[in-house]
């Protein structure tokens, strides 16, 4: 019964954790300037994105690597199947209003590369420099966009568009509260969750690798999903798709990067033969919502992508 209440009390932590990192990134990113995209694709993403990383590092040392993979992988198609699907059942995602085609492109040409990497594993401490020296680049190029946008910002001050649901006068105290009990709830009511849902699977006696592709998985996009539901709800889509977006780049490159440092990940053949190119399909499926202004987020949609996701899930089971 106790683990029960532990499973309910981690989801609780995480959506009020994910309600209270996305109104502090919203307004952090009025205050200095930034776009809340760009935010999203930082500060959120991030912090959305610790369980994965305190996971995967603890399941290396713990001399099972390939529960880190597995759990990156699975988190990165959860994100898109799962964290975009549920949200768009709630409200309807307005992605043509916003440009994230520059994101979108880099996150696809990371998700290659790290296919790319596998092809030569197990991945070690040379992969580990070369995923987070491509991390160092892409957030050098994102503080140079940040910092362009702020120059710009100060000439067409009058013209900036108010974000719904942000208060321009909110005090830097609170913003910074905000963000700090955001990133500190995540990963706590995450770790919480999966702690519970582990033991509940293995007392059905589910095997550790279906555990990572799935339960874990699934588990550790929970902050994804409580800040993209609660951003879908504020009508926040560029808050959504940066949050995802944001969270699959720095799944690869920092996570897997500092794993590998920690200990070398074995790439068994299932992950080379289906898990990772199911990863890079559901990415690819995001393609039309960032480069056409046709197509948007709508009910429909989000109820094929979870369709997808349960599909996929049972695909991981059956050949578990």
């Amino acid at each position: 019964m106790l683990v029960w209440l532990t499973l309910v009390l981690g989801l609780a932590i995480l959506l009020l954790a994910g309600d209270l990192l996305v109104r502090g990134a919203v307004n952090l990113s009025l205050r200095v300037g930034v776009p809340a995209l760009i935010v999203s694709l930082t500060i959120v993403a991030f912090g959305t994105s610790a369980p994965e990383l305190l996971i995967s590092v603890d399941a290396v040392l713990a001399g099972v690597p390939g529960l880190a993979i597995g759990n990156v992988v699975g988190s990165n198609t959860a994100n898109i199947l799962l964290v975009l699907g549920v949200p768009a059942l709630i409200s309807k995602l307005h992605t043509a209003a916003f440009d994230t085609r520059k994101d979108y492109v880099t996150m696809i040409g990371v998700t290659l590369f790290f296919i790319a990497l596998c092809f030569t594993a197990p991945l070690t401490w040379w992969h580990g420099l070369l995923l987070l020296a491509l991390l160092a680049l892409i957030l050098w190029d994102q503080a140079r966009q940040a910092l362009a946008h702020r120059r710009a910002s100060k000439a067409r001050q009058a013209e900036e568009e108010e974000v719904e649901g942000a208060d321009p006068s909110m005090a830097g105290w609170k913003i910074a509260s905000f963000l700090l009990l955001g990133i500190i709830g995540l990963p706590l009511g995450a770790n919480m969750f999966v702690d519970s849902a582990v033991e509940i699977a293995e007392q059905f006696g589910v095997s550790d690798s279906v555990i990572g592709l799935t339960l874990v998985a699934a588990g550790t996009s929970l902050p994804e999903l409580a800040t993209t539901v609660v951003a879908a709800i504020r009508r926040q889509a560029d808050v959504a798709l940066g949050n995802v977006i944001g969270s699959n780049i720095f799944n690869l490159l920092a996570i897997m990067g500092v794993t590998t440092l920690v200990g070398p990940v074995p790439v068994v053949w299932p992950f080379l033969a289906y898990d990772l190119w199911a990863m890079l399909g559901a990415a690819l499926l995001m393609a039309p919502f960032v480069f056409s202004r046709k197509w948007e987020l709508t009910r429909r949609w989000g109820f094929l992508l979870s369709v997808l996701y349960v599909l996929y899930i049972i695909m991981v089971v059956l050949h578990g």
